[in-house]
């Protein structure tokens, strides 16, 4: 394939090379790199699926959170007041295989091939677990995968078919699938834990990679029975943004179709519940959500908004609580092993997502909601408690940061920066100072292809090709998003700044813009 071609040719670069022509910097900081590369920590990733930095509560300073004040996320919260929190990490392409694609090899989705969820990654591929792996890591793998082809990079790995379920779910593993009963984010969990356990039993002394990959919280939203009553009695702040008209707006703002008013689907409001629940399992759901119809009925308009809207948050964070738990239980098994201090711990997901702004749910768009991911990392010893980063991070570069962390040499299509001097809080004076964007349209909600620049001022500019249209927004004076400056004149030296940043962001990146610009 062409784009791989080049994307080659790109790798060969050297990396200081690229970030530089990036805007990155390789190197720089305070932190003794050489010190952590000497320590060949344990690394663990939990990988989580649409987990909105919002629904984070060590995120409130950063998001303006609608949901602040609400207890949502009490041992994130532990790991960010016990490590490291980056306040500006951003992925590439907001939608779930681009982005795990991106993870694995570092590379934005025309170089990795990835461009949407219908393209699965290629398993010869060069990514991160293959080089940690032959830099003598063991290696392994559970959860949601959603890539298509089987992992590769990994001595041991199994995974939910698909999107998975969220309860009982098919676990697919190089010895064939078995089903297993229970709660699927639980069992995710007990199964690293059951692997964890054997490595600490055996003599061998090398360090490990384990990714424990959550569906957790992707849509539909079902909570396990123990978080039923978690927010029932909660009424969730409105956003500001919840009925948002898109005044001013591209005309490609009104056609996608992921709205809380319009396309919030009887399986999202549980009106339909999953259909392969066990008989107990089934009873409890059915006492949970059988009131359900007899709430909804004769709702409509704005009050038929705002229910989904409460019925969206109820279960959307009951299911991040339970996920929450299980980062916890991950963190607690590390410590009662007495992993802890040589394993750094990091977690992240694949993009951010609406939790009703602009009256939406889903992710793709390049507006904030969907653009930010968490990204928080714990090492004691290593990484001061309480540290605040705020040099600008993107999903390209964790696997050139775990590669950094191991000793390793870069996946070969790593076009990321190892974001280990950025650790101590302080970035590099000539850290990268924006980051590209591509979204290509296809699936589900209709959002429009785009590509786009932002900037660390809060400057983002999006260009929709397929109807030639324009946003500018300057997060600074309008955070919520909702005022479109590209026919400002006040913001013309702006636009011609960005509108050229963009265009030198797609050459060092290899990215071949489309026809028009």
């Amino acid at each position: 394939m062409t784009h791989r071609k080049n994307a080659r040719h790109l790798a060969l670069l050297p990396l200081s090379a690229l970030a530089l022509n990036a805007g990155c910097a390789s190197t720089g900081g305070s932190v003794d790199t050489a010190e952590m590369v000497a320590s060949r920590p344990n690394i663990v990733l939990v990988f989580s699926d649409d987990h909105a930095p919002a629904a984070i509560g060590a995120y409130d300073h950063i998001t303006g959170s609608h949901l602040a004040g609400i207890e949502r996320s009490p041992n994130l919260d532990r790991l960010a007041a016990e490590g490291a929190l980056f306040e500006e990490m951003f992925c590439g392409n907001s939608i779930c295989c681009p982005s795990r694609a991106t993870l694995l090899t570092g590379a934005h989705s025309h170089v990795n091939g990835v461009l949407h969820n219908g393209l699965g990654l290629d398993p010869e591929l060069d990514n991160f677990p293959k080089r940690l792996q032959a830099a003598g890591y063991k290696t392994s793998y559970f959860g949601k995968w959603h890539l298509k082809q089987d992992p590769a990079g990994f001595d041991h790995w199994e995974r939910l078919e698909g999107q998975g379920p969220y309860y009982n779910p098919p676990m697919k593993s190089p010895g064939g699938t078995r089903k297993l009963e229970g709660y699927t984010t639980t069992l995710i969990t007990d199964l690293a834990l059951d692997w964890l356990d054997e490595q600490t039993e055996g003599d061998g002394d090398e360090p490990f990679l384990m990714i424990v990959g959550h569906k957790a919280p992707h849509r539909r939203w079902h909570p396990e029975p123990a978080e039923f009553d978690t927010y029932e009695d909660v009424v969730f702040p409105e956003p500001a943004t919840l009925f948002d008209d898109g005044e001013g707006r591209a005309s490609v703002f009104h056609t996608q179709t992921m709205t809380l008013a319009s396309d919030f689907y009887p399986e999202d409001v549980k009106l339909k519940g999953p259909g392969n629940l066990t008989p107990e399992q089934q009873a409890l759901w059915d006492a949970e959500y059988g009131v359900v119809a007899t709430e909804i009925e004769g709702l409509e308009g704005d009050d038929l908004t705002r229910y989904h809207y409460q019925r969206y948050l109820e279960d959307y964070l009951a299911c991040c609580h339970s996920l929450d738990r299980e980062v916890g239980r991950l963190m607690d098994a590390l410590d009662e092993r007495g992993l802890s201090e040589n394993t750094i711990f990091v977690y992240s997901s694949d993009q951010g997502f609406y939790l009703g702004e602009h009256g939406w749910y889903d992710k793709r768009w390049m507006y904030e909601p969907s653009l930010r991911m968490p990204l928080i990392a714990r090492w004691p010893g290593h990484i001061a408690p309480g540290t605040r980063v705020d040099g600008m991070a993107q999903n390209i570069d964790l696997a050139a940061t775990f590669c950094e962390l191991a000793g390793a040499e870069n996946p070969e299509l790593n076009q990321g920066t190892s974001l280990v001097p950025l650790l101590d809080g302080e970035a590099p004076d000539d850290w990268r100072g924006d980051i590209y964007y591509r979204y290509y349209g296809k699936g589900a909600h209709t959002v429009a292809p785009h590509v786009g620049v932002r900037n660390r001022a809060g400057q983002k500019l999006m260009w929709f090709h397929d109807t030639d249209e324009w946003e500018l927004y300057d997060l600074e004076s309008d955070p919520q998003e909702v005022h479109n400056r590209i026919e400002d004149p006040a913001f013309a030296e702006v636009s011609g700044e960005l509108l050229q940043r963009l265009k030198e962001l797609a050459a060092a990146f290899g990215d071949e813009l489309p026809p028009g610009l």
